[in-house]
């Protein structure tokens, strides 16, 4: 681990760099080990004889939603296991984030979180060694660089 740990709150806002997503609100859940990002038609592709993955972010009604493919050559398929213990195939990405002014990689798994009020799920494998929560406040991120 390097140096000290930062407080995030219990909701956070979080930017895709690569995606062009700016600012949307994640929830923090330790209890979930992989993060997520809420996709629609998520699939595969070919394109010069290679698979594709192609997909499109948040849903049309969301204020950033911008209608535009996203095509990644390089993915992987996970299983993931829900909190009631179904277990789902999800095709998984690592892209480049913002969470406060610190920048990194980090994995996601891409799914239909339409009936859930975050487009956005950070998991314990993003937030370890970087991060510790405070389940009693929200966007304490925001407030640190709003104050600077």
């Amino acid at each position: 681990m390097n140096g000290k740990l930062i407080t995030i709150g219990r909701k956070e806002l979080i930017s895709f760099t690569k995606l062009e997503l700016q600012k949307i609100e994640a929830k923090i859940d330790t209890g979930a080990y992989t993060s997520s990002l809420h996709c629609h038609d998520i699939g595969l592709k070919e394109q010069e004889g290679e698979k594709i993955l192609s997909f499109y972010l948040l849903d049309p009604d969301h204020p950033e939603y911008s209608d535009k493919e996203f095509l990644f050559e390089h993915y992987e398929r996970a299983s993931v296991k829900s909190s009631s213990g179904q277990v789902e195939e999800r095709f998984k990405i690592t892209t480049e984030v913002q969470l406060g002014d610190k920048k990194f990689n980090a994995e996601f798994t891409l799914t239909n979180r339409n009936d859930m009020k975050y487009p956005v799920l950070l998991g314990r494998k993003l937030l370890r060694n970087r991060y510790i929560v405070d389940v009693s406040n929200e966007f304490l991120l925001q407030e640190k660089t709003n104050s600077v």
